[in-house]
């Protein structure tokens, strides 16, 4: 579903405190001086900025239907539990795309005015992307807690303290302004969180969007 119109990115925080279930989160100042972010980029379908970035790596063609971590693909969309999460992604200070079509095997795309946006596939999993801006969408049959490494293992990529895709080193994830202390498949993928993946240094300061403009 596209959004409505408007735009909002910023730094800052967004939402309170950590995640629900979720180790205690670290202070921001906990991870000594951060890089400013960048500027942000063209307004995509979801009115939410898409990098102008390479993606950390492409959807894998293994999603191809098969139940992966108990979570199905469905020839339409569940809305029983429907949220949405945004994740920004940077290697090294440098930032990468989350590809659309992540978990919409034979994925098929519309052109819309502000770019591609998928709209149909083969079926699709309880977790994925419309579009190349990082919004994940968590549409399940079932209300239950999903995680980031889920989600990856959606995407077909290796997640870990020290991995993330194909980018080794460090792996930092800032939640809602917040450092996330635990094993980063445990991340919790919340409604309307601001989730931040670092892979390596230099560290950058977390980005968040303005869920009121984006209509999801």
């Amino acid at each position: 579903m596209l959004a409505g119109l408007g735009l909002g990115l910023g730094l800052g925080l967004s939402g309170s405190g950590s995640p629900a279930g979720s180790p205690a989160g670290a202070p921001l100042s906990t991870l000594g001086s951060l890089l400013a972010a960048p500027a942000p980029g063209a307004t995509g379908p979801e009115n939410v900025p898409i990098p102008a970035a390479p993606a950390l790596a492409a959807t894998s063609p293994a999603t191809a239907g098969q139940a992966i971590d108990g979570i199905g693909c469905d020839t339409s969309e569940q809305t029983l539990f429907h949220i949405h999460t945004h994740l920004t992604i940077f290697v090294n200070g440098q930032q990468r795309q989350v590809p659309a079509g992540i978990g919409i095997p034979g994925a098929v795309a519309t052109q819309t005015p502000q770019g591609p946006f998928i709209d149909s596939g083969t079926c699709f999993y309880w977790l994925h992307t419309h579009a190349a801006d990082g919004i994940i969408h968590i549409e399940s049959p079932v209300k239950r807690t999903y995680t980031l490494g889920e989600f990856f293992d959606e995407w077909g990529q290796p997640l870990s303290s020290s991995q993330a895709g194909p980018a080794h080193g460090k792996v930092t994830v800032i939640v809602n302004g917040q450092v996330f202390k635990g094993n980063p498949r445990e991340v919790p993928l919340g409604s309307h969180e601001n989730l931040q993946l670092e892979v390596g240094s230099p560290l950058v300061a977390p980005e968040t969007i303005n869920w009121a403009s984006t209509g999801l």
